[in-house]
């Protein structure tokens, strides 16, 4: 598929993808790297914009350089504020196990939880917030089992 092509198709992906407003997003390819540009009023839709050029075949790497201008300016403190909120009436997350902190608009999620998808659950709940312009996720895993645990479990495996 050439790159014309292959811009075409991605543009027709934004542009079905509901969650997105791709009017101030262009698109710009150069073999099978795909250059997002432009601007996004949410993070989340930066993410989806990102996330529908993957989907499109041919498509080998996107290049995400789509700036969030949200429609809303919070100050840090009501952001981290309503994050906190989030997190906290999320039943997938622990209670407490996750903290958000807030810093131009960039929330960077501490903590720890015992499973990936609690991990993922708060940073996709944090990043639908007006205001957000990016998640960084640091929540680390606690493992559930010990790894001398694991090796007796193996044993008997192997026995039986």
């Amino acid at each position: 598929m050439s790159d014309t092509d292959l811009r075409n198709h991605v543009l027709m992906e934004l542009e079905f993808e509901p969650s997105l407003d791709a009017v101030d997003i262009g698109v710009t390819v150069k073999d099978g790297v795909v250059t997002l540009a432009g601007h996004a009023p949410s993070y989340a839709q930066k993410v989806a914009a990102e996330t529908a050029a993957r989907r499109v075949k041919g498509v080998q790497v996107v290049v995400q350089k789509i700036e969030v201008r949200p429609v809303r300016a919070d100050s840090d403190e009501q952001l981290a504020r309503r994050a906190l909120d989030l997190l906290d009436w999320d039943v997938t997350i622990p209670h407490g196990a996750v903290k958000p902190d807030v810093t131009g608009g960039l929330i960077t999620l501490t903590g720890e939880v015992e499973w990936e998808y609690q991990r993922r659950a708060a940073a996709e709940a944090v990043r639908r917030l007006a205001g957000v312009i990016g998640v960084i996720n640091n929540i680390s895993l606690r493992p559930r089992v010990s790894p001398t645990d694991v090796r007796e479990r193996i044993q008997r495996a192997l026995e039986r």
